[in-house]
């Protein structure tokens, strides 16, 4: 705990301590239309080294993975810093003041105060019980976002599924529908809808998905189920749990008052404008801080009030928190450059495919391709003005946002359900698949490797899905 608080308080020092003569308060260069596409090689190293070094290198890489995340920040940090001077220094505090401690506040609260939810009772890991947990849990997704339903359903799955062998499938399903499929359907479920609905985008649009979202959950439910019944078959039944059944019941019930505290400091700052702050030039709202210090709050007080003995029942530790505070601040800082690029739009080196992507498969697919392995909300940013500028040149936000969804409901449909559905595809395509990953391993499961989830599972299975949703949706 000692250590994760460390993190933040020099992430916090760090972006405060510039100097504001290093910084351009706003500078007119365009960097995204100046750096090369081979400026993301310390992204694909990072990327590369998260996949390989598990495998090749284990014991290394449990021991110094913060020093490789170190590692590639460096490689990109120092001669971006170099060539760059001013401008590159600000885009690196600027992504850690808005987007890794928000990022990390964020993802320490939901895994605090779930970590203090304790589902106490007779589970037994069968296809039924596991299949409506999933079920439950993608259904919460798009209430309490999938952050927040991921962080709640991964144990109380874990601990009915201990006694079984093989469980790793129920984690990647898991992954597929709680941490992404699922939190489509409101601004709240994931933060590529939540950005539309910071520019326009009526709170429930996004039910426009929802047979996109039905169909893709009810065939990987379906699927899921035929699964792991061929799995629970091969189960030695000795193993599973011999006790008498004891009914359901939750401990630590207190906390969904701090996790619908969460949620009321996320829709707060999404709704009620206060201002903005200029610190050395980095420009944060004033409600982007108070919904922060909200979900501080939140946090301690589940610390200070959740038992102990609560938190042992859910096997809690920080490992996992702190596996990816270090990793995801690595990422944060090599990922610069592949933003700038896709931000740039047709004047950066990806300009190519921001001019080849004119229909809605094409939208599906683009935004849902870069979202697999770049943040995927300025992903879906990055589509939803390219579609406002060729089909509403000239015509103010406000205006183009409102003809865009009443005229062009595939188009915005497509961005919103590739950015949010295809994040499964890797591990690092939205934060709970990292930390639901991280959560299993601590729980003694042997998650498969980042390529190793992608060829066996979300090829095989996402795309080949994604393929059918196109042909009958898009």
């Amino acid at each position: 705990m000692k250590r994760y608080f460390s993190i933040l308080f020099f992430a916090v020092f760090f972006s405060l301590v510039v100097p504001s003569a290093c910084l351009a308060a706003d500078s007119p260069v365009n960097l995204g239309s100046l750096l090369p596409i081979w400026s993301i090689l310390p992204f694909a190293g990072i990327l590369l080294s998260i996949a390989l070094m598990p495998l090749f290198t284990p014991h290394f890489w449990h021991h110094h993975f913060p020093k490789v995340s170190a590692f590639w920040a460096l490689v990109l940090a120092v001669p971006f810093l170099y060539f760059f001077k001013e401008v590159a220094l600000r885009e690196i505090i600027h992504i850690i003041i808005i987007d890794y401690i928000p990022f990390i506040i964020l993802l320490w609260a939901l895994f605090t105060i779930s970590g203090g939810i304790y589902v106490k009772g007779s589970l037994k890991g069968t296809p039924a019980v596991n299949t409506v947990i999933l079920l439950i849990g993608t259904i919460l997704a798009s209430v309490i976002g999938t952050t927040g339903a991921s962080m709640l359903m991964i144990r109380p799955i874990l601990r009915s599924n201990a006694w079984r062998v093989h469980k790793v499938h129920t984690i990647v399903f898991f992954i597929f529908l709680i941490s992404n499929i699922g939190g489509s359907l409101t601004p709240l479920g994931d933060p590529p809808l939540f950005l539309g609905f910071l520019h326009g985008v009526p709170f429930f649009w996004t039910l426009h998905i929802l047979p996109q979202m039905a169909f893709a959950s009810v065939v990987l439910l379906v699927l899921y189920f035929i699964m792991d019944s061929y799995y629970y078959k091969k189960e030695t039944k000795t193993d599973a749990p011999d006790i008498a059944p004891e009914p359901l019941r939750i401990e630590g019930s207190y906390n969904f008052i701090f996790l619908a505290g969460i949620i009321a400091a996320v829709l707060f700052s999404g709704t009620v404008k206060l201002g903005e702050v200029n610190i050395f030039g980095i420009h944060q709202t004033i409600e982007n801080f108070i919904k922060d210090a909200i979900l501080v709050v939140m946090g301690i007080l589940s610390l200070v009030f959740t038992r102990q003995e609560v938190r042992k029942g859910n096997d809690f530790s920080w490992a996992p928190i702190l596996e990816v505070a270090y990793l995801f601040a690595g990422i944060f800082i090599t990922i610069i450059p592949a933003l700038a690029i896709l931000k740039s739009g047709e004047q950066g080196a990806l300009g190519w495919l921001i001019r080849s992507v004119n229909t809605p498969a094409h939208y599906f697919w683009a935004a849902g391709a870069l979202s697999s392995f770049l943040d995927n909300a300025p992903t879906y940013l990055t589509f939803f003005n390219s579609a406002l500028g060729k089909f509403y040149p000239g015509v103010s936000e406000a205006q183009a946002v409102a003809s865009l969804i009443v005229e062009k409901v595939p188009y915005l449909a497509a961005i919103s359900a590739g950015a949010v559905f295809m994040g499964a595809n890797t591990y690092i395509g939205n934060a709970p698949n990292f930390m639901v990953k991280s959560i299993a391993e601590e729980a003694g499961v042997k998650m498969p490797s980042f390529f190793g989830y992608m060829f066996k599972y979300s090829i095989p299975v996402l795309v080949v899905l994604f393929i059918i949703i196109t042909v009958i949706f898009f």
